[in-house]
This record gives structure tokens, C-alpha cells and sequence, in this order.
């Protein structure tokens, strides 16, 4: 037999209903934020504001990212996103972060990078990635850049960009 329904626990679910994608909107906001913050420069420095492994892990708590890499190659973690994200206005697809845990040969540039699917203009991307001293490639052909760090996953045709900044790319320009 059913109970009757208490009219303020009806209230109260709806309220929190009305809440959740607020709070899930709050929350992207700051995962975007945590990201952009890793990928900053510090003023006068070739150093990053942020931390790239804080940003990522945040991305793992929220369930955008598995919270091992979709791929390890060289120096670089691979993670492909789970579930849609943005970062600038367009959709993150991919973030990467290089770092050394075992010496393996020439040349790890600390640091991290992301693919986004571009939807629109891509002047947020250029200007962050003039004013952070990282590298913004367009026209990415991501299933061949993922291939290429073997990687198998099924990419929609699309409009790409990378944007990587790495410690090569800060100390690039000075």
C-alpha cells in the first residue's frame, strides 16, 4: 500500500532538482578554471601558474576521465574525455601531461596540452595561447594524432585544435 506524499518532501526534492544542474554548471566552471590555471604562465617566468596533475585529477573526481591515462607514450599520459566538457567555447576531447618518472631518453618537456573540437572562432584559443607563450595548432587531424600514440578510438570528422604549453613552448619565445 502507498503512503501519501508529505508535501515538504516534494518541496525538497524539487528544489534540489531545480539545484542540481546549477551546481553542475558551477562545477564545470571550475574544473575549466582549474584547467586554464595549470595551462597559465606565471608573469616574468617560463613556469606554469597551476599544477597539470591537480587539474587532471579533478577531471577523474568528476568522472570526465578515467583515472588511469587511455594511453602512456613516451612522456606524455593520454586521457580522453568521457563525457562533454568545454575549455574557451569549444569541447574538450583530450588533455595530455608530460612529466618524467623514469628516464627513457631525450628531450621530456614538463607541462600539459589539450584537442578541442572547435565550434566557432578560435580568436579565445589564440589569444590565450599568445598571452600564456603555448603553442595553438588548428586543423589537427585527431584520429591520426591518435594513432600515432596508439590510441583506438573512433573520432567524428571535425574541426580540431591542440593547444600545447609545455616548457619548450614558454621558453620558445624568450
Amino acid at each position: 500500500m502507498l503512503k501519501p506524499v508529505n508535501f515538504r518532501h516534494t518541496i525538497a526534492c524539487l528544489l534540489l532538482a531545480a539545484c542540481f544542474p546549477l551546481a553542475c554548471a558551477a562545477t564545470m566552471q571550475e574544473l575549466e578554471s582549474g584547467l586554464l590555471h595549470a595551462l597559465q604562465l606565471k608573469k616574468g617566468t617560463s613556469e606554469r601558474t597551476g599544477t597539470s596533475g591537480k587539474a587532471i585529477e579533478a577531471y577523474v573526481h568528476a568522472g570526465l576521465l578515467g583515472k588511469k591515462p587511455n594511453q602512456r607514450y613516451d612522456y606524455t599520459d593520454y586521457y580522453l574525455l568521457r563525457k562533454p566538457a568545454s575549455l574557451l567555447g569549444h569541447e574538450l576531447v583530450l588533455i595530455e601531461e608530460e612529466y618524467i618518472t623514469q628516464y627513457i631518453g631525450c628531450c621530456v618537456s614538463p607541462g600539459a596540452g589539450v584537442t578541442v573540437k572547435v565550434h566557432g572562432s578560435t580568436h579565445k584559443l589564440e589569444q590565450f595561447a599568445r598571452a600564456n607563450r603555448c603553442t595553438l595548432t588548428e586543423n589537427v587531424d585527431f584520429a591520426q594524432a591518435l594513432r600515432e600514440v596508439a590510441i583506438r578510438n573512433k573520432v567524428p570528422k571535425a574541426h580540431y585544435a591542440s593547444l600545447s604549453c609545455r616548457e619548450r613552448d614558454a621558453e620558445r619565445d624568450e
